[in-house]
């Protein structure tokens, strides 16, 4: 589920892209934002007759018979919005509505599920639309809203998802053998939570670089994307290991003709410290020389 919530406004936005009279169609919208409802059900519903399928019309006309106070015959316009091919965690929710409106608790919960197993991913509108107040205090309710949290943000529900979370903070890096400083790194969660994204700055030289790091679920493995300033770029590849996270990259062509491999390791070394341990080689791999070794002091630690 970790890409519903980005498909659910794709797929709304595709479904808005439909054919539409451009005249009937923009007062149709105009009176639907402007919640003037008989009129929307009356402009959509001269809509659904030049073009009878696609899916958003009746979707309108559905909300726009609810809010009228039409419940009847809004749950029967939704389930023909759904068969028109429209999102259907938008008709299972208009579902919902009608329901609780009309004091169906158990088919709204029903609904509800479904829209979030959908993809559903709006808890605040959960939380805050008038036409649930009615079950909103029934225990269920809970349940409905963690779920479409999930949805929100499911990287930050997932356990591989987390499994980098060591690395994220505010970092000094400082050479593991002692000496000056390094650079500086900032480490943060990003895109609800499914990237890691580096920045690090060199300190004595303008070198600078980032990474995103991303846990990819179709293949099960980590990866990590490297970009710099001075148009390199590195991709490794690997996962957490008995709390060590390992990246490897293929072998690499190198100006001289050779070919390098790299190994790159990160070590959870407790709350405020993470050592970092780069090694190459250029023979496959029966050989190694460390790059560099680093280790990372989060900032606010003493």
């Amino acid at each position: 589920m970790k890409f519903l919530a980005l498909l659910a406004s794709i797929c709304f936005a595709l479904c808005c892209a439909g054919q539409q009279a451009p005249g009937l169609g923009a007062e149709a919208d105009t009176a639907y934002q402007a919640q003037h409802w008989q009129e929307a059900e009356k402009l959509y519903q001269q809509l659904i007759e030049a073009h009878p399928a696609v899916g958003r019309y009746w979707y309108r006309i559905g909300v726009s018979q609810h809010k009228a106070g039409h419940n009847q015959e809004a749950l029967a316009t939704f389930q023909s919005a759904k068969a028109k091919g429209f999102p259907s965690f938008f008709v299972h929710y208009g579902l919902a509505e009608v329901y609780a409106s009309t004091g169906k608790s158990n088919e709204a919960f029903v609904a509800l599920n479904d829209a979030t197993k959908k993809g559903f991913a709006q808890p605040d509108q959960l939380t805050s639309d008038p036409d649930l107040q009615s079950i909103r205090e029934d225990s269920r309710f809970a349940g409905i809203v963690e779920q479409a949290k999930r949805n929100q943000a499911s990287c930050e529900y997932s356990a591989e998802n987390r499994q980098f979370d060591f690395w994220v903070g505010e970092w000094n890096v400082i050479p593991t053998s002692g000496g000056l400083p390094q650079g500086t790194s900032r480490i943060e969660k990003e895109l609800g939570s499914c990237v890691i994204w580096e920045n690090w700055t060199s300190l004595g030289t303008p070198y600078a670089g980032k990474s995103y790091n991303v846990y990819n679920a179709s293949l099960k493995r980590w990866e990590q994307f490297w970009v710099d300033n001075v148009g390199g770029m590195i991709h490794f590849y690997g996962g957490l290991k008995d709390g060590v996270m390992y990246y490897w990259t293929d072998d690499i062509p190198q100006p001289n003709g050779s070919k390098l491999r790299r190994h790159l390791q990160f070590f959870n070394r407790g709350p405020d410290k993470v050592w970092q341990f780069s090694q190459g080689s250029t023979d496959g791999g029966k050989t190694w020389h460390v790059e560099y070794d680093f280790t990372y002091l989060r900032k606010q630690a003493r």
